[in-house]
């Protein structure tokens, strides 16, 4: 197997390989939360694809629609992301997420690790039952999860399955990155948005 081969089937499936921790009391959601990173402060922190994350932030446009459909989403949200700076899905999802949030009061977002977050990406697995990052989560102002969004846009990840034993794993990981690059966060942000207009019908009278 080339070494091509070994990063691009690493890359393509962005999973912490960590033993998953014991869930104590410091793992609230709170807890987790008010120790995290701001996406500035991760991404001043990170030490692979920076100029990756860096270039995503300043490529990301919300659409005026999509953000007044999340300003209209009663909250306040606490959105909690499990995020590593080399893996390809977070660094193609979490910028375009990350400028959405700026622009909508009453919405925070931080970042924490795969090795403090791995109870939460158990938790929230794929579809084909893996832990993996980013995972997403949605919290209300007492810090209840209210929904979660994992990995990478559901048209993706269908794509992803799909081709399974048909195509090499660098040729997917290819047509993955070219996806992003063409989508530029677009389906991530349509679907968190989604994911705040459910939990806040949830708490309408």
């Amino acid at each position: 197997m080339s070494l091509l081969s070994v990063v691009a089937g690493a890359a393509l499936v962005c999973e912490a390989l960590a033993p998953s921790p014991a869930v104590t009391t410091d793992s609230s959601y709170r807890t987790l939360f008010e120790g995290g990173k701001t996406f500035s402060e991760f991404v001043s922190k990170a030490e692979r694809r920076k100029e990756q994350w860096e270039k995503n932030y300043s490529w990301a446009t919300p659409p005026d629609a999509l953000v007044a459909r999340a300003r209209a989403a009663a909250g306040p949200w606490k959105v909690l992301v499990v995020a590593v700076d080399g893996c390809s899905d977070s660094v193609n999802t979490i910028p375009y997420l990350a400028k959405l949030i700026e622009q909508v009061m009453g919405v925070e977002l931080r970042i924490i690790g795969s090795d403090v977050g791995r109870a939460i990406m158990d938790a929230h697995k794929t579809p084909d039952g893996r832990g993996a990052t980013p995972t997403v989560l949605l919290l209300d102002a007492a810090f209840a999860e209210r929904g979660a969004w994992v990995e990478r846009p559901s048209e993706l990840q269908g794509w992803i399955a799909a081709q399974k034993g048909k195509m090499s794993d660098n040729d997917i990981f290819e047509k993955k990155m070219k996806w992003y690059d063409d989508d530029k966060g677009l389906k991530t942000v349509e679907e968190v948005v989604a994911l705040m207009e459910r939990a806040a019908k949830t708490t309408s009278p």
